[in-house]
């Protein structure tokens, strides 16, 4: 397969200059005479509604996306896209009933919420918990899987690849949420012109092999000759249900995913916590449009990849270094295929979906170090240049940590996408409970929360490897095991708020806070509308 062209490198290096010069262009734009911790980590209200939509996606699609679940489209087809589909109205939701609690409340971060509505115990014991998995987890699989697709499309050095990547990442963050908010418009641009051109060039290839032309003959191909890979609930005796577990991706443990992730995530509800309700709603709404044209982008190719590699090519380009299947390979691999210059923009799309994501979490990481522990415990007396400061020495470290810990955590082992999805519902259940009983239970205390975070985690842990007295439920469907946790957890916060002393600790909470206006109104209606349609019409 042909590498990188001179022209492919010319379109990525555009990308580069104007990404980095919009950045540089941005920060001393907005720059403030005196360095402030709100403006660094949350852009102190200065972020559009289009920055936040574009932001909030930037940050979430990644690696895991163009390469994970792309991979997952290879083997077990369009179901993956559940995640994206139900992330939009889970968008909704959270901009209609989250956005609201947390800016009444002049909530900037997750565990000023945890401290602020139960007390520092559970706030410091929740954002260890969140920094370990925001390094070991995210951030090492989107460095791992970022830099595993770009040696394998230019042909460099694997390591060289990660270096790069966690340098640019760290460039971009180091001018704070601002830079951060406003580069991401040009990423997700790249993200989706790239992203498109990648699949109309798949769906070609897959007609064009076929002996037929046209982007939508290359779709009824893949419908007709792969109906297999074209269904959104799986029954009990497919092969993947285990992933995706028939009806609980619509009302049962899907949700909690979705919910946990895009209203109790530190870098996810960044992005908005420091605009205006309205401004944050709108910005919300316009990632869920987003949303669903995500698995256009990186879920259809890896199904052309699977019907071209089902009709004998590349059956070596898609052998892992074990001489199995690697799933993972298949954007990567159908990339090679494409002509000169546009490789060149599929790769610059690649590429800023990693970027963007590194730079996002890495800023999310440093702002829970630096506010939460700290501000907290360490530096109590420093200023704000200094904290300014500290929050960009953690943005180096966390990034350097990632690079040595990523080639030993087995991400390879299950898919990328898998392997994220699994480790963070570790956590997810008990980090929601606290989260949503705390929203609307004026009686949960923080005996409850930390049954739910801690008591949580080791449950759920425990059902994964199946230790005593969870023996066998290492074979539940992940998903399912999230959703009996999840229900665990609430049965001993509603007994223990019970038992246990009321803090007292409401929040501030009342009816007309849930009104939203005619537009957003109108908005929502429709993306639940798109995604009602598609879930009926590929069930």
């Amino acid at each position: 397969m042909q590498q990188l062209q001179t022209l492919d490198y010319v379109v990525f290096f555009f990308y580069f200059i104007i990404v980095a010069g919009y950045g540089y262009w941005i920060y001393h734009r907005k720059k403030n005479d005196a360095a402030s911790t709100t403006d660094f980590f949350l852009a102190e209200g200065s972020l559009t509604w289009w920055a936040i939509g574009a932001s909030l996606i930037a940050s979430n699609i990644s690696a895991e996306q163009f390469i994970g679940m792309s991979g997952n489209g290879f083997s077990m087809g369009l179901a993956i896209s559940t995640y994206e589909w139900m992330a939009a109205a889970t968008l909704i939701i959270v901009a209609v009933f989250f956005m609201p609690i947390y800016l009444k409340n002049r909530i900037f971060t997750m565990p000023q919420f945890l401290e602020q509505r139960y007390n520092k115990s559970v706030s410091l014991i929740m954002a260890i918990f969140w920094l370990a998995l925001y390094i070991l987890v995210n951030l090492t699989s989107i460095l791992y899987l970022g830099a595993l697709a770009v040696s394998g499309i230019s042909g460099l050095d694997f390591d060289f690849c990660m270096w790069t990547l966690a340098i640019f990442a760290i460039i971009i963050t180091l001018g704070g949420m601002k830079v951060i908010g406003y580069t991401d418009v040009i990423q997700v641009f790249f993200l989706i012109l790239g992203g498109l051109a990648t699949t109309y060039l798949a769906l070609n290839l897959v007609s064009d092999d076929a002996g037929r032309q046209g982007m939508i003959e290359g779709f009824k191909i893949m419908t007709e000759g792969h109906d297999d890979h074209f269904h959104m609930i799986f029954d009990k005796g497919n092969p993947f249900y285990s992933q995706l577990p028939g009806l609980t991706v619509l009302i049962g443990g899907m949700w909690i995913v979705n919910l946990n992730y895009w209203g109790c995530n530190q870098y996810i509800t960044q992005r908005a916590l420091g605009a205006d309700l309205k401004t944050a709603r709108n910005g919300i709404l316009f990632a869920a449009g987003l949303k669903l044209l995500m698995p256009v982008i990186v879920v259809l190719p890896g199904i052309a990849a699977y019907s071209l590699y089902s009709r004998g090519m590349f059956q070596t380009e898609m052998l892992g270094s074990d001489g199995m299947l690697l799933p993972d390979k298949a954007y990567p691999v159908l990339l090679n295929l494409l002509p000169v210059g546009l490789k060149g923009l599929s790769f610059a799309a690649l590429t800023a979906a990693v970027v963007a994501s590194l730079a996002g979490k890495a800023n999310s990481i440093s702002t829970i170090f630096t506010l939460d522990i700290f501000k907290n415990y360490i530096g109590k007396e420093k200023t704000e240049a200094q904290l300014v400061r500290t929050g960009r020495i953690v943005v180096v470290v966390a990034m350097v940590m990632a690079i040595v810990v990523a080639p030993y955590m087995g991400i390879d082992k299950k898919g990328g996408f898998q392997f994220i999805q699994e480790m963070t519902g570790l956590l997810s259940p008990g980090i929601f409970a606290a989260f949503v009983m705390g929203f609307f239970w004026k009686r949960t205390n923080s005996a409850g929360a930390l049954f739910a975070i801690v008591g949580g985690f080791l449950i759920a842990l425990a059902m994964h490897n199946g230790f005593p007295p969870f023996v066998g439920w290492e074979t539940v469907p992940f998903l399912d095991r999230m959703g009996v946790v999840f229900l665990i957890c609430v049965v001993g916060m509603l007994i223990l708020g019970f038992l246990a002393p009321s803090q007292n600790k409401g929040l501030e909470i009342d009816a007309s806070m849930f009104k939203t206006h005619r537009t957003f109104t109108i908005g929502a209606v429709a993306v639940v509308a798109i995604i009602t349609f598609l879930y009926a019409y590929f069930w």
